[in-house]
């Protein structure tokens, strides 16, 4: 398979991705496609099949049929360590960060640098990096010695995903990064979305339920509907009225 479409690179296609749990069909058919410097939004009701399928992207579950394909050759990824290796970071809603931590010990988590042959750690390297890596992608911390949990909900999430970006990420999944946050916090995250969409390396999957937020920032929405993605169309040729009218349209269905 070419990985390059319409001349940007595609990073991850999923082929009639299937996958089920005893008796239940988690997903049933499932053909999504992201390329670098594109936001997909990614939207659909609970029970769906969303953390599903990001549990599948990331390496977590295997599917049962279908194919994955990383950088135009097929792949099956083994673990979430292995999805890792190759490039694909995830950003979940706990964020997965020690707030008693300070910033940039955070933003090494688990990839501290150490003096060799003493484990003494680098701090100074690793607060010129985290500043470097912060200062990149245009997030505003006065200090990166703060502790994490002294920081607003939007700084936090923005450290999160600093530190995928800041890991080399190809493929960044975002799970509900706006979720419980106000308008100023969340504007930051939309912001910093804006930047790394600008760089043209990295391909982003968004998860969120705000359908103004994702016509906003994303540029092609799917809708993942019992299993399957039952639309994909770029955000300029649609709106926020049709996309709750396809969410509501299924409810008044299934009552």
């Amino acid at each position: 398979m070419n990985a390059e479409v319409n001349g940007v690179g595609e990073v991850i296609r999923a082929e009639h991705v299937s996958k089920r749990f005893g008796p239940v069909s988690a997903l049933r058919d499932v053909n999504l496609s992201v390329r670098r410097g594109e936001i997909l939004g990614l939207i659909g009701d609970n029970g769906a099949g969303k953390s599903t399928l990001i549990k599948i992207l990331t390496g977590f579950h295997q599917p049962d049929s279908g194919q994955l394909h990383f950088e135009g050759e097929q792949v099956q990824l083994r673990s979430v360590t292995h999805a890792r290796s190759l490039g694909i970071e995830t950003v979940f809603q706990d964020l997965a960060m020690i707030n008693e931590l300070p910033v940039y010990l955070n933003l090494h988590l688990n990839k501290e640098l150490v003096y060799q042959p003493l484990p003494f750690l680098r701090r100074r390297e690793m607060k010129r990096r985290a500043r470097e890596a912060l200062d990149s992608i245009g997030i505003s911390i006065p200090s990166v010695s703060a502790q994490v949990g002294q920081l607003s909900g939007g700084q936090r999430q923005a450290i999160a995903v600093a530190r995928s970006v800041h890991s080399d990420a190809k493929l960044l999944l975002l799970d509900e990064p706006l979720a419980a946050m106000g308008a100023k916090e969340g504007s930051l995250i939309l912001r910093l979305l804006a930047q790394l969409k600008q760089r043209q390396d990295i391909a982003i999957i968004l998860i969120a339920h705000n359908y103004s937020q994702i016509v906003d920032v994303c540029d092609r929405v799917n809708l993942l509907q019992h299993g399957e993605i039952t639309f994909d169309k770029p955000s300029k040729d649609t709106s926020v009225a049709e996309l709750l009218e396809l969410v509501h349209a299924e409810y008044r269905l299934s009552n």
